[in-house]
């Protein structure tokens, strides 16, 4: 389903992401994963992308196999880093032919093993570039759907690592949505404050398709490491950090606090009209549940959509 028609039908989105898995064993565990947050009934699904040839075969065979077993509607990543034109052509051309209905289109960083890599040496240097290809693409009647791919692209509310300057920061935003986006999404964030003042300086700069919130849990001391690494810059509240510490190493109850934290996280941004909340699962499944349950159990958080 077209992104467009998506907002249309749920006025707060709720969404998944998941990256490809390495080996079959770890494609039945992903999928026993999905299989019971599909239960949720999630907006759409989003699936992370290996740059420099890692995951890319991979990334594709998961969100067909997304498309095909589940009623899940699955959006790929796509980065510009690691690409060239041909490439990325055919990417789409894949991805249209396979009904895939939106993309989320971003920079994305070097594979660690690529060290230094000179970008210039890639099709596009920035997010908006490719947004502005994929708007080509969709005009050229290349996809089925006469508005081609939906497009996504991330937002930072915490500021981008690469762009210390805030306003100029906004300014590539806006540049993106300018090119052909139609929604944003954030990178994950552990203060409201930083996303509530985020989506306001989008409106000052006159942004204004929606943004889906990006919500990470913490379920361990090394699982708050692996998020640092993920976002860097990501900030995490003394407050947050005073609780994990009162756990003196304790996983089940630096789990417990993390999903507590991100519970009213999402409370919060459903009291203040979120247009979407998106959870980053790390290809788990229980944390996700148990938000929504504390929300008010699967159905009852969708209440929210009517």
């Amino acid at each position: 389903m077209h992104i467009q028609d998506i907002f249309a039908n749920h006025r707060t989105t709720f969404s998944f992401e998941f990256s490809p898995p390495a080996d079959a064993e770890a494609s039945e565990k992903l999928f026993k994963n999905i299989s019971e947050l599909e239960q949720l009934k999630p907006s759409f699904v989003s699936v992370t992308y290996g740059a420099g040839g890692g995951t890319r075969r991979l990334t594709q065979d998961l969100v067909f196999r997304l498309k095909r077993e589940t009623n899940c509607d699955p959006i790929p990543h796509l980065p510009i880093v690691c690409h060239q034109e041909p490439e990325i052509r055919t990417i789409l051309e894949r991805y249209a032919a396979e009904g895939i209905s939106n993309m989320l289109a971003l920079a994305g960083d070097p594979p660690k093993h690529m060290a230094g890599y000179d970008r210039s040496q890639d099709a596009f240097r920035y997010a908006a570039q490719l947004v502005a290809y994929i708007k080509e693409f969709n005009e050229s009647g290349a996809h089925p759907d006469p508005r081609g791919f939906g497009i996504g692209v991330a937002g930072f509310p915490e500021g981008h690592p690469a762009t210390p300057n805030r306003l100029l920061e906004m300014d590539y935003l806006k540049a993106k949505v300018d090119a052909g986006a139609d929604y944003i999404v954030t990178q994950l964030f552990f203060d409201n404050r930083d996303f509530y003042d985020f989506r306001e300086r989008c409106e000052l700069a006159g942004i204004t398709v929606p943004i889906i919130a990006g919500i990470m849990p913490v379920t361990s001391a090394h699982g708050l490491t692996r998020m640092a690494e993920l976002a860097l810059g990501s900030r995490c509240p003394a407050r947050l950090m005073r609780a994990i510490r009162r756990a003196n190493g304790d996983e089940k109850y630096i789990r417990k606090v993390g999903i507590q934290w991100a519970t009213e996280q999402s409370r919060d941004l459903l009291d203040n009209q979120v247009r979407g909340i998106h959870f980053y699962t790390l290809n788990r499944s229980t944390a996700t549940r148990e938000i929504y349950a504390y929300l008010g159990g699967g159905d009852s958080v969708m209440l929210a959509n009517s």
